[in-house]
């Protein structure tokens, strides 16, 4: 294996045990096994990856989905062997924590770019490179919600390696001063790489958390019920939009790289 893409087509079947033949054109990415299992029961199709370090599942239509794990390091890695069956777009189904008065749990966010405190997108571009989604599939994505009824937010995500920062007040602090209306672990890093490897990407965030405020911190108890609540429309939107994609045939990347 002498190339990337001679690695990616070996270990995107080894990480998720699903042959490359059965990858759809277009992809959901998360980090929640359960979303997997909600998309598996919703199409009565296989979920392959049981045991391994990833989980997928393929539709009818074509839409994949993928549950890559935790972490910057994971997104990167995802993003990187996707490059082995050419996606022609990856949505990121995450959770984030809120940081403003208009990031509430429950609202939804679509990041008009993130903030690179991740640390492994530095292997990829310059620190000056930001971080961006794709516009024309975060339109297809809004278009979606309106329709659902729903409603969003945008603005800038901070993402970050650490996991366990609720308690450092300068960090915190630091949180503040971005002015970020979100933090998580993964959407810069989604971002970062699949600009790096031409991948059309966007992320729909779900607010699970709002940790600046006095018992804001994120708990089983509290996690559960944000699931239990917001997580089917989440995933149905998802579906809905990279479905609607794939149906109007429409290039999503607008530009050469």
């Amino acid at each position: 294996m002498e190339t990337k893409l001679d690695i990616a087509k070996n270990w995107l079947p080894r990480y998720t045990g699903m042959p490359l033949e059965k990858f759809g054109d277009y992809i959901l990415v998360t980090n929640f096994k359960n979303y997997v299992e909600k998309f598996s029961e919703r199409f009565s199709v296989e979920i392959h990856g049981e045991g391994r370090a990833m989980q997928a599942a393929t539709n009818s239509n074509g839409l994949t989905i993928i549950n890559f794990g935790m972490g910057s390091p994971n997104a990167a890695t995802i993003m990187d062997l996707l490059v082995a069956v050419k996606p022609k777009g990856v949505l990121f189904l995450g959770k984030c924590g809120g940081l403003k008065d208009s990031s509430e749990i429950g609202n939804f966010i679509l990041p008009i770019g993130a903030i690179r405190g991740d640390g492994t997108s530095n292997d990829y571009f310059p620190l000056e490179v930001p971080a961006l989604p794709s516009f024309k599939l975060h339109k297809f994505v809004s278009d979606i919600i309106v329709e659902k009824q729903s409603d969003y937010r945008t603005g800038v995500i901070f993402t970050t390696n650490r996991r366990v920062w609720e308690h450092d007040k300068k960090f915190l602090e630091r949180l503040k001063q971005t002015t970020s209306i979100g933090v998580d672990m993964e959407t810069a890093t989604i971002f970062s790489v699949g600009h790096f490897n031409e991948i059309a990407r966007g992320a729909l965030l779900l607010v699970s958390d709002v940790p600046l405020t006095l018992d804001g911190v994120k708990t089983e108890e509290s996690d559960k019920a944000v699931t239990q609540e917001w997580v089917d429309l989440h995933l149905e939107i998802g579906i809905k939009a990279m479905t609607e994609i794939g149906k109007s045939g429409e290039e999503i990347k607008h530009f050469k790289y």
